[in-house]
């Protein structure tokens, strides 16, 4: 392999975002009725104890700055501004006593507050 080719060598970057299958399950479940013809899309602000907080909305179209994120027969959106702060990062959706929510495993955070509602990477 010459020099010019081994500098053009690139690292294969892991998924942006993948979805568990009870997560799947949810979304696919939330978009066939409460949410049918919109997409959920996820963005990070600065909030909480920790500094960063993971938000959802579901829109009716994607917005210019969107990363579009297809996962089997699923989309969903990443604001482009929080893509550094979410690759590799798996989306669950988990079922308790008091609660039931989507969760994040992100392998970029650093730590959680006490509450566990906001990360810093």
């Amino acid at each position: 392999m010459s020099e010019t080719q081994a500098a053009t060598v690139q690292r294969t970057l892991p998924p942006l975002m993948s979805l568990s299958d009870r997560a799947a399950a949810r979304l696919r479940s939330l978009y066939a009725t409460a949410h049918q013809g919109r997409l959920l899309r996820i963005s990070v602000s600065t909030r909480g104890c920790s500094g960063m907080s993971y938000d959802m909305n579901f829109v009716d179209a994607p917005a210019e700055h969107d990363e579009k994120i297809v996962d089997g027969d699923l989309t969903l959106l990443v604001d482009r501004r929080a893509t550094l702060f979410l690759i590799g990062t798996v989306m669950d959706y988990e079922t308790k006593d008091l609660e039931s929510g989507f969760t994040f495993t992100n392998p970029n955070e650093k730590g959680r507050c006490g509450c566990g509602e906001s990360f810093h990477v």
